[in-house]
């Protein structure tokens, strides 16, 4: 084993109704460097064991994610590529041949810049988890070889007592039928996963007996905080901030949006270090990718309200120039969806004469049946923001779009 995870090789794993364990699982013959493409949640299991046990240098990502031209880079980059294509399973030999890195890890960034990068890492880079835990049955929605899939995927590899059930992606409206049924009582998920399962169906997810739900991923406001804590009022709730560039760095439990102010410019041992520069939150962090030792730009936007820094989305996407005011989507998203029949936003900027943008939004109303017309939402806006950023064009959508990554495009 790379690391310990005999700790955990006994721990319960539940894929598509199936019941194993880690020790259970099959070894599959990969090359190495690999660079596997899964379709199935048990491949990406059985990947991950594989290279727990001997490891062999792996890129782990969902098929879906990855286009031709990213198969051919990866080719070039001396990775043998297993996976489906167009042809069905198979196996593409690199162009390039390299000799393996033994025990690294490659993340897939999610390409919110611009096209996904790799991010070097390793077994024991990504177990952020290490003391003793409660016993925990965990439920894991993420797409496979995503840092979160990796974070859910390595508590249970290592630590004893802590369960797994693989939610895919045609099991993830009646997570809450499944999740109970198999005794789940931690669930880590998107703000658009908790939203999601809020809004289809709410009672189904306050019978799922939770202790423990963690959220990111995602800008985290308190709409969604307290909406949960309203249906899980003895249940610890987190938000974590976490990156395949700087790993798990932020992680907040006191119930409220953002994190104090005094945790800026702290230096603790063994801790990431937290700033600011201009708008945009900046890391130094013990957990980072390799070659991102320092000061880690994370290209995420930040703003100070009432002691909390709140990360609202973005650098270049969610700040929105209204006649040379500046405004920012996420905060205007967060006033949206703190309206009590509001289950969802989204807050865009859109071309308009003289002034340039304006801001207009999409949002899900909670009860279909009885939404909110766009003047009671304009209303609530315009005494909650300043003229500028209330919105001009508010539509309703049915449903609350999700992609694979959990997230919705915001």
């Amino acid at each position: 084993m790379i690391v310990g995870t005999r700790a955990g090789l006994d721990n319960r794993i539940v894929v598509g109704g199936s019941v194993s364990t880690w020790r259970e699982l099959p070894e599959p013959a990969l090359p190495s460097p690999a660079a596997v493409l899964t379709a199935r949640p048990a491949d990406a299991l059985a990947a991950a064991r594989h290279h727990a046990a001997y490891g062999t240098e792996l890129l782990l990502t969902s098929a879906a994610r990855v286009d031709q031209a990213m198969r051919d880079e990866l080719r070039e980059a001396g990775f043998t590529v297993t996976g489906p294509g167009s042809g069905g399973g198979h196996t593409e030999p690199p162009v390039r041949p390299r000799p393996a890195e033994p025990g690294r890890l490659w993340l897939l960034t999610s390409g919110s810049t611009g096209r996904p990068k790799r991010v070097g890492h390793t077994l024991d880079s990504l177990t952020t988890v290490r003391g003793v835990q409660p016993a925990r049955t965990w439920l894991c929605p993420y797409a496979p070889g995503t840092y979160a899939w990796w974070q859910v995927v390595t508590l249970s590899l290592t630590q004893p007592g802590q369960h797994l059930v693989v939610v895919d992606g045609d099991e993830l409206d009646e997570w809450p039928a499944l999740a109970a049924a198999h005794g789940v009582d931690a669930a880590s998920g998107t703000p658009t996963f908790w939203r999601r399962t809020l809004h289809r169906d709410g009672a189904a997810l306050a019978r799922v007996p939770l202790r423990q739900l963690t959220l990111g991923g995602e800008p985290v406001d308190q709409a969604v905080l307290d909406q949960l804590r309203e249906v899980f009022p003895a249940a610890r709730i987190s938000w974590i901030y976490a990156s395949s560039e700087v790993g798990a760095s932020i992680v907040v439990h006191d119930g409220r949006a953002g994190f104090p102010v005094e945790w800026l410019d702290r230096r603790l041992p063994g801790r990431p270090t937290l700033s600011v520069d201009g708008e945009e939150l900046v890391i130094t962090s013990p957990h980072h990718g390799a070659g991102l030792d320092g000061p880690v730009r994370t290209g995420d936007r930040v703003q100070v309200v009432d002691g909390r820094v709140l990360i609202t989305g973005r650098l270049d996407s969610d700040e929105i120039n209204v006649g040379g005011s500046k405004v920012s989507a996420g905060l205007v998203r967060g006033v949206l969806a703190a309206h009590p029949r509001v289950a969802w936003a989204r807050v865009t900027g859109r071309r308009a004469p003289l002034l340039g943008r304006m801001v207009v939004a999409e949002v899900v109303p909670t009860a279909p049946d009885d939404p909110p017309d766009e003047a009671e939402l304009v209303r609530w806006c315009a005494g909650r923001l300043p003229d500028h950023a209330v919105p001009r064009r508010i539509r309703l959508l049915p449903e609350i779009p999700v992609k694979e990554t959990l997230k919705s495009d915001v």
